[in-house]
């Protein structure tokens, strides 16, 4: 009753069947249905507080009511179940910080893609991870499950959300919530403008698990093609010097990927960025690509020249990029025989040259000085004596009237 509104019910009955599990030796137990309060705490502390051994057995009663291994379906239920119920629980509960269920993808399959990313990382005894209908056939016993929720952090981050959300408890110890401070960045831009993000809550929720520490509180809309346009001088326009960004597409085939570009985006021919850029997946499947040592081509962006190839790039080389927006804005390409050389990634799109649908791209962490909050700077703004000449011989500035509105910092409680 208590766990009604906040929980889809098959959580609340893996919680139920993760306390009932808990064997209070010396007590008789009886045939009683009521959870002691002795099993609540024990639970409690286990799953919030406890090793990976303390946590094993409960998480073991939550996949299965019955003893022994379980099957790979039964991981696959559970690891969907808690997702869902993350969604769900931070959604009743309006932790989600700006973004929600209208302005964002229909999260439905963003769970089962986040699902079977978690699961991608079980393994058997001999090192080998089984995949597709095998894995669901694969019995895994304690010690795989162990293993697996001890290189998968995000099961007991999931499982603390669902607990203090859902029970609504401990969330005066800032002790206890620090692992859950960032699981979903602020976010800014959207609101009122009726737009869908191209990203769902699961994957805004692992995408910005992979960013550097720093940049994970806040994300920030600075482009969007159904905003602004579909034109790569506005795109070149919204994102330059806006410091650390998320780029974000969809083919026309609805594939979505995108990457991360760790620096600014600068108009020049030569490669930019560092090792911290990665492209990713969200649709039909979500991944994470890091770079492989192999070249630097982290990101490129070039405009209005004549010899060099005009475009948005990241990995691989001209005319070979992971992925590629050209100038000709919605064209693009992703070409990987069979992996890009920068990061490792497969093709991220239906079709190695593709036609583009949508693009957005989010600055991540806070804008750098000066970027974004005054609106577009005309060239006199930095130049008061020229302005003060015009002035003074009569002629207005005709470009007053032109620039874009500014956006105010919105107020998301």
């Amino acid at each position: 009753a208590y766990t009604r509104e906040p929980l889809p019910g098959q959580m609340t009955v893996r919680l139920y069947n993760g306390m009932k599990s808990i064997d209070l030796t010396g007590k008789p137990s009886g045939l009683s249905e009521q959870i002691t309060k002795e099993q609540f705490v024990t639970f409690m502390s286990n799953l919030l507080k406890g090793n990976a051994d303390e946590k094993i057995t409960i998480i073991m009663r939550m996949i299965s009511k019955t003893e022994g291994p379980v099957k790979g379906k039964q991981i696959q239920e559970f690891t969907e179940d808690l997702i869902m119920s993350v969604v769900h629980v931070l959604s009743y509960r309006k932790e989600l910080k700006g973004w929600n269920l209208e302005n964002t993808r229909d999260s439905a399959n963003g769970v089962k893609a986040l699902a079977s990313q978690l699961l991608s990382e079980l393994k058997l005894a001999d090192g080998t991870k089984p995949v597709g209908p095998q894995l669901m056939e694969t019995n895994f016993d304690q010690s795989l499950i162990e293993k697996w929720v001890y290189q998968v952090p995000q099961i007991s981050i999931f499982l603390s959300v669902v607990i203090r959300q859902g029970l609504h408890v401990l969330h005066s110890l800032p002790d206890q919530t620090k692992d859950i401070l960032n699981l979903v960045p602020s976010c800014k831009g959207i609101k009122g403008r009726g737009l869908v993000s191209l990203f769902d809550i699961p994957s805004i929720i692992y995408i910005n698990s992979h960013l550097p520490a720093e940049l994970q509180h806040k994300w920030q809309l600075l482009f969007s093609s159904r905003l602004h346009g579909e034109s790569f001088s506005q795109l070149c326009g919204h994102i330059v010097n806006k410091g650390p960004c998320l780029v974000i597409l969809k083919d026309s085939d609805g594939y979505i990927f995108g990457g991360f570009a760790s620096q600014s985006w600068e108009v020049k021919p030569q490669f930019q960025g560092d090792n911290r850029c990665f492209l990713f997946s969200v649709s039909p499947s979500l991944a994470v690509y890091t770079y492989t040592g192999y070249n630097d081509h982290y990101m490129y962006l070039n405009h209005g020249q004549q010899t060099i190839p005009n475009g948005l790039g990241m990995g691989g080389q001209h005319g070979y990029f992971g992925l590629w927006i050209d100038s000709d804005y919605g064209k693009g390409h992703s070409k990987a025989k069979p992996r890009c050389t920068t990061y490792n990634s497969p093709q991220l799109s239906a079709k190695e040259d593709f036609t583009l649908d949508a693009m957005e791209v989010w600055a991540v962490g806070d804008l750098p000085e000066g970027a974004g909050t005054k609106g577009k700077k005309s060239i006199l703004d930095g130049d008061p004596e020229t302005q003060a000449l015009l002035e003074m011989a009569g002629k207005s500035r005709q470009s007053e009237g032109l620039r874009e509105p500014v956006e105010e910092d919105e107020d998301d409680d």
